[in-house]
């Protein structure tokens, strides 16, 4: 029961975006712009400014490659013994490669871990961004009726203002450059407000997924890959990786993360199985309810 407790703020915040969202009914697409490209990067700066460059930046980079390609060929194998077709291979990859780090991983780890655990839950969602503004478009764009290359993909990564504040902080951080306190105030406002909003999108985007008829096979084979065997790989990865106990339960807790939300937005912009991809984001979304006080359990919170 007291591990509930822990993501029951959270699930607040979803139910308050939710209601809203039936209730009035928001433009998702301009908050969610609002959220990635005028509140995100103040707190991915504060993050990188603040939190001391060691050893351990390496190690989460290369976590987050790891279990990336791990998730990508269980995935891709997988979807071989189901007879896939093309598209249906790229909705389970949204689903099943793409973890909601951002607006749910980082405000249940702030919750059961406190500040210093946000600090590292903060730093994997933006490499888990930039992986989804890149490969995320990759997969929705091969598998779908929209048109995009390689070449429009990065070039949708060096867009993301997210990518120069982690630069920029890092690079303040190593000059030992001092911030005015009276400018790291109004950073720490729009930081602050960052997470609550993130939450209330996806509290609103669940509200407009609608039960269609879809393949069931596939949600809940992509069910299964999100909510178990991630989870499970990313304990595995960090086995071989010296880094401390608080690390490994931030990065476990992010990689038992229901689909993340965005895929949605991508299956939509490039016609890619939007309905297989809405439903497996909220049926993962529920199932982790259940499924991350039980991570959390096992993890010794």
């Amino acid at each position: 029961m007291d591990l509930f407790l822990v993501i029951l703020p959270v699930l607040i915040v979803f139910l308050i975006g939710y209601i809203g969202q039936r209730v009035i009914g928001f433009n998702i697409k301009n908050i969610s712009t609002v959220s990635l490209y005028l509140m995100s990067p103040f707190l991915a700066f504060r993050t990188f400014y603040t939190t001391a460059l060691t050893m351990d930046y390496l190690y989460i980079c290369l976590f987050a490659i790891c279990l990336v390609i791990a998730l990508f060929l269980i995935t891709w194998i997988w979807s071989h013994f189901l007879r896939a077709e093309r598209s249906e291979l790229s909705a389970m990859m949204l689903g099943a490669v793409f973890m909601n780090s951002g607006n749910y991983g980082a405000p249940v780890v702030l919750f059961a871990l406190g500040s210093p655990g946000f600090h590292i839950a903060v730093i994997i969602m933006v490499l888990h961004s930039l992986f989804m503004n890149s490969l995320g478009i990759f997969f929705a764009a091969i598998g779908g009726k929209g048109q995009a290359t390689v070449k429009q993909a990065l070039r949708n990564v060096f867009r993301m203002p997210v990518l120069y504040a982690c630069i920029i902080g890092i690079i303040l951080q190593l000059m030992h450059v001092h911030v005015p306190t009276s400018i790291m105030n109004g950073v720490d406002l729009v930081a602050d407000a960052s997470i609550p909003v993130v939450m209330l999108v996806l509290g609103m985007q669940l509200a407009t997924i609608k039960k269609t008829r879809v393949k069931y096979r596939f949600v809940s084979s992509v069910s299964f890959i999100r909510i178990i065997i991630s989870p499970l790989i990313a304990a595995v990865i960090l086995w071989f990786m010296p880094v401390s106990d608080l690390i490994k339960s931030v990065l476990i807790i992010q990689a038992a993360m229901p689909a993340a939300a965005n895929t949605t937005m991508l299956a939509l912009q490039f016609d890619t199985e939007p309905d297989l991809v809405s439903f497996t984001t909220f049926v993962t979304t529920m199932i982790s309810i259940f499924s991350i006080p039980v991570v959390m359990y096992f993890l010794g919170i």
